[in-house]
């Protein structure tokens, strides 16, 4: 058994030393075989990755984000793989303790050969405990935080595992099977966010168990993912850097919705932004109100 760790960056090479510092120290660390698809990094990340001999390192120019990084780095792997083989995703700017694969692989055998995907605790945060998992209301064009439904002593003690509709990027591992039998990444359609989710997705829809161990954790820095705060509210909608982007958002459900939720979701989304975004309105005008 060879479990395959897939590993885009793009820049933030402290990053990449600290996640692969915590792979060497895994108590299968033999049995891992550690690739970065390093996207046009520009801080000495090519350099460093040369002068480590156990890291296949993949190039990219800059213009594969992150769904494009994982197919280059499937692309590699899976000629090599074989029956009982593992494909794990993964973001540099994560850690974590010495038994967190061991923990993966013994929860996916656990559940049926299931996929299963990582907590995440943000360092600083009491509870830190900060993701789960997603949900996903495909009618509603919603997508949420299985963490938004515990209460404050579950998510304090939180149950072993749990039961999701979409899996992240941040520490996902996949039986290497699926890849050959239901397809890779799609990076023309989504080459950034909801990349992860439409592919576990996918899987799920062919009857593969989406599972959530909260023994498997993911240590994170603050504000983990892409802040949007400081961008404009056009790159908010529109840039490929915003997990709002409009287009994304209706390829990635048009992509995992039914024939009929295919057809008709820019109707919804167009609905469900517009009355959203009244909503916002008609509570900040309340708060406004209240203070006058």
């Amino acid at each position: 058994m060879i479990v395959y760790v897939l590993i885009p960056v793009f820049n933030r090479l402290e990053h990449t030393r600290r996640v692969l510092a915590s792979l060497r120290a895994q108590s299968i660390a033999p049995k891992l075989r550690m690739i970065v698809v390093n996207d046009g990094s520009t801080d000495g990340t090519a350099e460093y990755l040369q002068s480590q001999g156990d890291v296949v390192e993949i190039r990219g120019d800059g213009n594969l984000w992150w769904g494009g990084a994982i197919e280059e780095g499937l692309k590699r792997v899976l000629p090599s793989c074989q029956a009982e083989d593992y494909i794990l995703f993964l973001n540099n700017d994560t850690w974590f303790g010495d038994h967190y694969i061991e923990t993966l692989i013994r929860t996916s055998k656990e559940n049926g050969d299931a996929a299963v995907g990582s907590v995440i605790h943000e360092e600083g945060r009491d509870p830190p405990l900060v993701s789960i998992g997603a949900k996903v209301n495909i009618n509603r064009l919603a997508v949420w935080d299985l963490l938004s439904e515990l209460n404050e002593t579950e998510k304090r003690s939180p149950n072993s595992h749990y039961r999701v509709d979409a899996l992240s990027g941040r520490g996902t591992l996949y039986p290497a099977h699926l890849f050959r039998k239901y397809g890779g990444m799609r990076p023309s359609l989504l080459p950034h966010y909801m990349a992860d989710y439409e592919i576990a997705m996918r899987f799920a829809r062919a009857g593969v168990p989406l599972v959530v161990s909260s023994n498997a954790i993911v240590y994170s820095p603050p504000i983990y993912g892409n802040d949007t705060s400081r961008l404009s509210w056009w790159k908010q909608l529109f840039g490929r850097r915003s997990p709002h982007n409009v287009f994304q958002r209706l390829i990635f459900y048009s992509l995992v919705g039914t024939p009929v939720q295919r057809m008709t979701a820019p109707v919804r989304m167009a609905y469900f932004s517009c009355s959203r975004a009244f909503s916002t309105w008609r509570s900040l005008a309340k708060q406004k109100e209240g203070t006058i």
